[in-house]
């Protein structure tokens, strides 16, 4: 099964992922994938604290991410991956993982020229494309902080096209 969800958060795994969209994700596995916090035993203790109750979780880099799914590590898990760059999605796309679905949550980052599509979300110019190469792969990128907020297709925000632009 593997990833059942993914979502981009600057603050990675805080209150709203863990008391709203986990639950929603039906993940067994909540999984944050950022070489800064599982390099650092404090920031990675502080993530496993607000880990959902319930749900096994993971804090690893990207290439340990990479590794252990393409060697099938997740393939009897329901994984909701939870990372701050879009990037880490592409790759995830790129050694063959599904991501139906990427939420884009809080990514406010305002040092980069770039797009706000949401109040709490942001898109730099330079990552524009790599977000049109998760689209063109086949996954919907919806611009949304809280499950209850409504639909917003990144490609309604932003000029981004399902199949290139």
């Amino acid at each position: 099964m593997s990833i059942v969800m993914a979502r981009l958060d600057n603050r990675l795994l805080h209150g709203v992922v863990a008391v709203q969209w986990a639950p929603q994700s039906g993940a067994n596995r909540i999984m944050v994938i950022d070489d800064k916090t599982a390099n650092d035993p404090i920031l990675k203790e502080s993530m496993r604290l607000g880990r959902p109750p319930g749900m096994a979780t993971s804090v690893i880099t990207l290439e340990t991410a990479l590794t252990n799914f393409k060697n099938h590590k997740y393939d009897n898990q329901k994984v909701f991956v939870v990372c701050n760059d879009p990037i880490i999605i592409l790759k995830l796309q790129e050694i063959g993982e599904s991501i139906a679905t990427l939420i884009l949550g809080g990514t406010i980052n305002l040092s980069e020229e770039g797009t706000r599509v949401s109040n709490r979300a942001y898109v730099a110019k330079s990552q524009e494309a790599i977000y049109q190469k998760i689209l063109d792969n086949g996954t919907s990128i919806l611009v949304k902080f809280v499950p209850a907020d409504k639909d917003v297709e990144l490609s309604e925000v932003i000029k981004l096209s399902r199949g290139g632009v």
